[in-house]
């Protein structure tokens, strides 16, 4: 089984300077902006990707 796949970027300023946190499975600390946040999958949308039907730009 492989490992869980980490951010690349802060959400909150978009610094790739990431770490783990001591507060557990999914949180992560940014040392660019200070800020520390949490990440988790929710799942599989049932619906799928939705088709674009306008046919050109979505105009």
């Amino acid at each position: 089984m492989s490992e869980r796949a980490a951010p690349f970027y802060c959400p909150y300023c978009g610094d790739e300077d990431l770490r783990p946190s001591e507060e557990g499975h999914g949180a992560w600390e940014c040392a660019a902006c200070n800020r520390a946040f949490r990440l988790k999958f929710l799942g599989l949308l049932t619906r799928g990707l939705r088709q674009d039907t306008t046919g050109g730009d979505g105009i």
